[in-house]
């Protein structure tokens, strides 16, 4: 009786797959009705990331020890679901972790390094058809398409690092804790929030001094004077309509959509930086980010060929000159990357792919530059897929490092 059952439910179960982007043969996640015309459901999402990387110029350890150039690591390891009661209201928690390698492990899973957490839970309210409002800890950003990658269907192997413009500065790994309006005017997309800034962040210990601006405006000048946040995205959809259900932007339809938008987004954290003045009196500075950006994607006549490109302008002022950990810098950035597949009759899918970064850096006056070559094999969409690429990255009169990364992606 209980093996007819655990069938039925596994059966039941199946029935229930939903759609997503790119698999040819397999539509992900579990979507379970709770009634029979499935206005009350669940849907459950997981996903995880392996990469074996090779960086020939990792630094000694702190014992002064050589380091091995080839690791192993869990990029991500993720479990997302999201459940409606009816079409009014929706509720979605998302949690997992994000690096997992030898060095940050702990012995039996519950030491300070532990990376399990939440990314996101938030609620929605459903205004219109076309137009909700939500609040909690949510992924509704500003900025550009970058700052609202979805992990699940990136065509490189990752996003940019810096169009994540304030990950770990004003928030808890790209989600903020506040409220949000999502929807849509005919074919213009919008998302805009107001949140709290974290108190706890990258610079949590640090101090301002002469000539050096951190970003701690909340903790130093109070909550009051320093901590909200305010965000915004819009972008317009010439061609085919994405959805915007989810916050999550898709990197790649592999041909099957034919999309053209353009977008232009912000984020301002009013006094969220501090320096010191001539008295050595705290000062807060405003920090302001804005981009413009352009995603296409489309097939290429009818033999399984498409086209992904992206390009993002973004402008960064965390306050004067300000510099962190060669990720978070004043200055500018300009972004591109092109994809193709290559024609194919067979479900598998080879996408060669380029990309480059440039970023200009007020305080050291110079530039930073990245390029990256690589390659997916899409052996069921973007629910099985290997990537491989090589990065070079340049910083300032650094010398470049090159890194290697091979990935293996499972998406259920």
């Amino acid at each position: 009786m209980k093996k007819t059952s655990f069938l039925w439910l596994g059966l039941f179960l199946s029935c229930q797959l939903m759609f997503a982007q790119g698999a040819p043969d397999y539509s992900g996640g579990m979507k379970v009705k709770l009634n029979e015309d499935g206005t009350k459901y669940f849907r459950i999402i997981s996903w995880a990331q392996m990469w074996a990387q090779n960086n020939g110029d990792r630094p000694n350890d702190a014992n002064g020890n050589e380091q091995s150039a080839t690791n192993f690591s869990i990029r991500r390891a993720r479990v997302l679901m999201y459940a409606q009661l009816n079409k009014d209201f929706l509720i979605l928690t998302h949690f997992g972790l994000n690096s997992l390698n030898a060095d940050n492990m702990s012995a039996v899973g519950t030491g300070d390094n532990s990376q399990l957490f939440f990314h996101d839970v938030w609620g929605q309210f459903r205004l219109t058809d076309s137009h909700a409002i939500g609040g909690g800890l949510h992924y509704w950003n500003g900025i550009s398409r970058a700052n609202n990658q979805s992990t699940l269907n990136m065509m490189t192997l990752d996003n940019t690092r810096q169009a994540w413009a304030t990950i770990g500065l004003s928030d808890q790994f790209a989600r903020h804790m506040g409220v949000y309006f999502k929807g849509k005017f005919g074919k213009l997309q919008y998302r805009i929030s107001v949140n709290d800034a974290i108190t706890n962040n990258l610079q949590a210990a640090a101090n301002p001094t002469n000539g050096a601006t951190i970003y701690s405006g909340r903790r130093l000048l109070g909550s009051k004077e320093a901590g909200r946040t305010y965000a915004g995205y819009f972008d317009y959809n010439f061609l085919d309509q994405e959805s915007n259900f989810l916050p999550y932007k898709v990197g790649t339809y592999l041909g099957g959509k034919k999309v053209f938008n353009v977008g232009a987004g912000f984020f301002l954290h009013p006094k969220g930086a501090v320096s010191l003045d001539a008295s050595n009196n705290l000062t807060g500075e405003d920090v302001s980010i804005f981009a413009l950006d352009a995603f296409y994607d489309a097939p290429i006549g009818q033999n399984g060929a498409a086209v992904t490109a992206y390009a993002l302008a973004q402008f960064n002022d965390y306050g004067e000159n300000f510099t962190l950990g060669q990720t978070y810098e004043s200055g500018s950035m300009l972004h591109a990357h092109l994809g193709y597949v290559i024609p194919s009759g067979n479900t598998t899918k080879f996408q060669p792919y380029f990309h480059y970064t440039n970023r200009s850096i007020d305080a050291i006056d110079d530039s930073a530059n990245q390029f990256g070559i690589g390659a997916n094999a899409y052996f069921s969409g973007h629910h099985s897929k290997l990537t491989l690429e090589y990065q070079n990255t340049a910083y300032g009169n650094l010398d470049a490092i090159g890194t290697v990364t091979l990935q293996a992606m499972i998406y259920l």
